[in-house]
């Protein structure tokens, strides 16, 4: 069979789940298009054209060289193709966004054809997605006495590949449609459990919000052809919860506008609003589409007559309605006064400008915010290739600099790795900047489209300036299916030959690694000024500054070792008093969330850095809290550690490093051992006093300060979602934390789940430890609901094994997972028992293993969004609430949640995760947890 009659047994099928053809990027299957077209007798030529010119990816792809030699034999002549001509086929390169069609184009420019040369020149200039080897060539074209080259080089430098693009318009006009009230997760827009669809961008369309809403909004395009749809989180924050790329990219599908008649399926800005805006990673994502991302403020809390909100019966604001979001409303944005308007344009309703700044209007005009990235390091090139000064093109950067304030930690961070910034000159908050990315991490349920960006940017190998880079495969850990297996190794060999460290090996020489992603990236963070980027929004490092992000900037990352954002406010987390006995230091994390909100009324993290001051607690502990903070809306966080603790976190990391060296993970460029050199670096400066930790100025200046009293924090605290609240939007929020007396004992819990990057080695001894201690107690252990335990990484197991405390879990478990013959099909049924289930995230990632329907979960995970680690029963709804690892083990045990009598007496003697104030004596560094 060939590959083309596979392809139309293949557009048979999907037509079946109507669907298009798939986008082609296999360059064998575009050389039997190619064939086809050539001969003109042949019954496949005219959908071959149409294949050839509508449906073949472009960037790196094979299907993209293939597709570009094509078009060169064209444009030389060398082959003639009626329905192509040499205007038509240099149209088709100019879409198809460099790598292969940038050489071509260098080809033809440089070529001995003068007028084809010219004719190249103009697309080339149109262009911005030029790498090391195409910008080598200009600049030795150029210093060889080459006119053309010449030419391109000055239309760089005036960045006429910007330029020359239409200006964002002036008047924009929406017409809403609620996706729903509260806050709106991105596994509404794009659900984990369709993953492995996302590389298949119409089908995994099919997943956004529900087929009804899908309907629902083409009829608003049909009632509405001159306006774009707004998509709206009435009540609530757009896109919290994970970095998803394929959420904005769904959005777009259904909503947005094609980024080009010859590639499919790939649109662009998408206008997406949340009452109370849009979550910070998102918003992000939202720029890489060149989208607009609208902070509506559409409802806002009622005050009384002393100028006071009015509270109801939970001590919550009452909310009153400033204007209609319904779905239907009709809107104006002015893009130039940065107002949102009534449909006439008579009554202002809220200003946007947040949402229109100079450098979010550049996206919006280029189609993304990497496009703009390219295009000034291109115009860079040009001006110092030439040696003249490039004119003020782009909007400048803005530079903030307060004389005399003191800089807060992520402030300290960024200036010690900002690029292109004015020399000499202090930034603060609010700063935009461009800095260097030491460390970048791919998962791999969103690596495929972050390969697929890497193609499209027609990037070849990662950045030279990037320290470290690691893909992995912890979030299809659980089950090796089909759909996991005809992704994943792929994915892996192409990460692997593009420089990253990949949890698998093309090779099949070391065993594959399933680690949660964020465990790896804290540990091969060696430096506590380090800027990581990851795919993921729990990429919350314990060292450094670390922003989960969408697949786009991280490939951007990869490509480039940078990424552009504006210098974020911080708010400062310090604490007093002493931490209970019986308490586990995820009571710690949640009592922060409830004692700030207590604080300060509203969410004061949203957006924000926290700089918590936790500086006793090495890195797997502080993780925890980091881990967090995504939960809590922060944008990142920062733990301000002691030089003894700092120093400790950074011996654990090269231990664990090395045994990925010794595993044989390591490539040619030893980018592993080259982390431990830098991390032996980092602590002969904390040794010697040259450097010591990272610290702010005592004269920074934070948005707020939220002190937490350790003294209040009496009993376990749960993160409940709220399910049944009569106020929606306050359904699925983590603002909601109870203590474990609220449930009096009388909760029935249907699984309990330990795992997922919120729990290290220590949780797993606690497990062991409580249930030596019940065995003890009561004679035998029996479970009145399933536990599931999932270890983060390969090298806590392999420690608790050396320890003895893994004997204990196996003694208890009624079921282990089995490397070599790893589950291919997704539990749905559970038995009263322990599972010990491989490394990864499992049930809080949602996408393979799931609760049973209905379930009320306790997890020690973060996620507790609808639908996500429990789908609600015909009759009842899930429900995950979190909690610490001694809780959630109690609770399987007993089928209920404890009462904090048999709390206490079940941790008695347990050694739970213990935090003392940074002013107080560090704990003893003895510690089993460490």
């Amino acid at each position: 069979m060939s590959l083309y009659t596979a392809y139309l047994e293949e557009i048979e099928s999907r037509k079946e789940q109507g669907l298009n053809p798939k986008p082609i990027d296999d360059g064998a299957l575009v050389s039997e298009l190619i064939a086809q077209i050539k001969d003109a007798g042949n019954e496949h030529r005219e959908d071959s054209l149409k294949f050839f010119i509508y449906n073949t990816l472009p960037g790196t792809t094979s299907a993209a060289g293939e597709k570009a030699k094509f078009l060169k034999e064209i444009i030389l002549g060398d082959v003639a193709v009626a329905e192509i001509s040499r205007a038509f086929a240099f149209e088709l390169l100019s879409h198809m966004k460099g790598g292969p069609s940038v050489k071509v184009l260098l080809d033809l420019a440089l070529g001995d054809d003068a007028d084809i040369a010219n004719e190249a020149a103009e697309v080339l200039k149109t262009q911005v997605f030029l790498y090391d080897a195409d910008t080598d060539r200009l600049k030795e074209a150029f210093e060889a006495g080459n006119e053309i080259a010449k030419d391109i080089l000055e239309s760089y430098v005036k960045a006429e590949f910007f330029t020359k693009l239409p200006e964002v318009e002036e008047e924009i006009k929406v017409v809403s449609y609620v996706a729903a009230e509260g806050d709106i997760s991105t596994d509404l827009l794009s659900p984990g459990n369709q993953a492995h669809s996302r590389s298949d961008r119409e089908l995994h369309g099919k997943c956004m919000i529900s087929e009804q809403a899908q309907k629902e909004i083409e009829a608003l395009k049909l009632q509405h052809p001159d306006k774009r749809v707004m998509l709206v989180a009435e009540k609530g924050t757009m896109g919290v919860g994970s970095s998803r790329m394929s959420g904005v990219n769904n959005v777009a599908l259904w909503t947005g506008k094609p980024a080009s008649p010859y590639v499919p399926f790939v649109n662009i800005a998408p206008v997406v609003a949340g009452t109370n805006g849009i979550s910070p990673i998102f918003l992000t994502t939202v720029g890489v589409t060149g989208g607009i991302g609208i902070d509506l403020k559409n409802w806002v809390k009622k005050l009384g007559p002393d100028g006071k909100p009015i509270l109801n019966n939970d001590d919550s604001p009452i909310l009153e309605q400033k204007y209609s979001v319904e779905t239907g409303t009709v809107f104006k944005i002015n893009t130039k006064t940065k107002k949102l308007l009534s449909e006439d344009g008579d009554e202002e309703l809220v200003d946007v400008s947040s949402a229109f700044t100079p450098q979010k209007v550049e996206f919006m005009k280029a189609g993304s915010s990497y496009a703009v990235v390219f295009g000034k390091k291109l115009q860079t090139f040009a001006a110092e290739t030439l040696g003249v000064e490039a004119p003020q093109v782009f909007a400048p950067s803005k530079e903030i600099s307060h004389e005399g304030q003191g800089l807060t930690a992520v402030e300290k961070i960024f200036n010690r790795n900002a690029v292109g910034s004015t020399p000499g000159k202090v930034l603060h908050a609010g700063s935009d900047v461009r800095v260097k990315v030491n460390i970048v991490g791919s998962q791999d349920t969103t690596g495929l489209m972050t390969s697929q960006e890497l193609e499209a940017m027609a990037a070849t190998v990662i950045s030279p300036t990037v320290d470290g880079a690691y893909q992995s495969g912890c979030h299809t850990a659980s089950v090796w299916d089909l759909k996991a297996q005809t992704n994943i190794p792929r994915l892996m060999k192409f990460m692997n030959k593009f420089g990253l460290i990949t949890a698998r090996d093309p090779k099949g020489e070391y065993h594959a690694m399933t680690d949660v992603i964020h465990k790896v990236l804290n540990d091969i963070t060696v430096d506590d000024w380090d800027i990581i980027i990851g795919g993921d929004s729990h990429t919350r490092m314990s060292k450094g500054v670390a922003f989960g992000a969408d697949s786009g900037t991280v490939a951007l990352a990869l490509a480039t070792g940078e990424a552009s954002m504006p210098i974020p406010e911080s708010v400062k987390v310090t604490f007093k008093g002493s931490m209970a006995e019986h308490m586990d230091f995820r009571d710690v994390v949640h009592a922060t969330q409830a004692q700030m909100l207590k604080q300060h009324g509203d969410n004061v993290f949203q957006g924000r850095v926290i700089e918590v001051h936790i500086g006793t607690l090495l890195a797997d502990q502080a993780f925890t809290f980091t881990d967090w903070t995504a939960e809590m809306k922060a944008k990142a966080s920062i733990c301000i550690s002691n030089d003894e603790t700092l120093i400790g976190s950074l011996e654990l990391a090269k231990r664990r490093i090395q045994v990925m060296i010794d595993k044989g993970m390591d490539n040619e460029a030893q980018v592993l051992q080259g982390l431990i050199n830098k991390a032996d670096k980092r602590i002969a400066e904390i040794k010697s006093g040259e450097k010591p930790a990272l610290k702010p100025d005592a004269d920074a200046k934070y948005f707020a300060e939220v002190v937490v009293d350790l003294d209040e924090i009496n009993e376990p605290m749960i993160a409940d979602p709220d399910v049944n609240n009569e106020d929606v939007s306050r359904r699925y929020t983590h603002d909601t934390i109870r203590p474990v007396s609220f449930y009096r004992g009388e909760k029935k819990v249907d699984l309990g789940f330990v795992g997922s990057c919120m729990v290290h080695k220590g949780d797993m001894k606690i497990v062991a430890g409580m249930l030596k201690n019940l065995e003890k107690a009561k004679g035998k252990v029996e479970f009145n609901a399933p536990l599931v335990v999932a270890a983060p990484t390969y090298n806590i197991i392999d420690e608790l094994k050396e320890e003895g405390d893994w004997d204990v879990l196996q003694k208890y478990s009624g079921f282990e997972f089995d490397d070599a013959a790893p589950k291919s099909t997704a539990r749905t049924e559970y038995e009263n028992i322990l599972y010990l289930e491989r490394p990864g995230c499992n049930l809080c990632m949602g996408n393979q293993e799931k609760a049973a329907r209905g379930d009320t979960v306790l997890a020690t995970s973060t996620r507790l969004f609808k639908g996500r680690v429990v789908e609600d029963s015909d009759d009842k709804k899930g429900e995950s609430l979190l909690a610490s690892t001694p809780v959630v083990v109690l609770s399987a045990i007993l089928g209920r949640t404890p009462t904090i009598e048999e709390y206490k007496e079940a941790v008695e003697g347990i050694d739970l995760t213990k935090f003392a104030p940074p002013l107080q004596k560090p704990l003893d560094a003895k510690s089993v947890h460490f």
